[in-house]
């Protein structure tokens, strides 16, 4: 949210104080995570100072596993001047669940390419309708 007192940034400003790309940026506002305000007379975007902490907010998000998604409703609520860490909390919570079928999904992977290597065959002659039959024999 922009307010008519603060300090107002250009992009390249908030690129070198957010670490964020510029492109990651404009990116950004097109979602409508982030917003400028006016531009200069040069056409350039003017970000109010409190784009940093949206930014900071994103990237910690990600870092995390949200998605631009999840973290857009997360700042919807915020911009309705509520706390999202309610919200917060039951995404993380979500995020833990994903992370236990995803290594659930892994430990299986792993245990199917162990058997195929435990009994792995050596085959020289090409046969038809196969690239390679120690991975097509089953």
């Amino acid at each position: 949210m922009l307010t008519q007192n603060a300090k107002l940034l250009l992009i390249g400003q908030v690129t070198a104080l957010s670490n964020v790309p510029i492109r990651t940026i404009r990116y950004y506002e097109s979602l409508g995570l982030i917003e400028s305000g006016d531009r200069t007379g040069g056409g350039f975007r003017q970000f109010d100072e409190s784009v940093l902490a949206r930014l900071a907010f994103i990237k910690r998000s990600q870092s995390l596993g949200l998605s631009l998604q999840e973290i857009s409703e997360l700042l919807k609520v915020y911009d309705r001047g509520q706390l999202p860490c309610d919200d917060v909390k039951a995404k993380l919570k979500n995020k833990i669940v994903e992370i236990d079928q995803q290594i659930d999904e892994l430990l299986t992977l792993r245990s199917e390419l162990g058997g195929i290597l435990s009994g792995w065959e050596n085959f020289n002659t090409l046969q038809a309708g196969t690239i390679c039959p120690v991975i097509q024999k089953n």
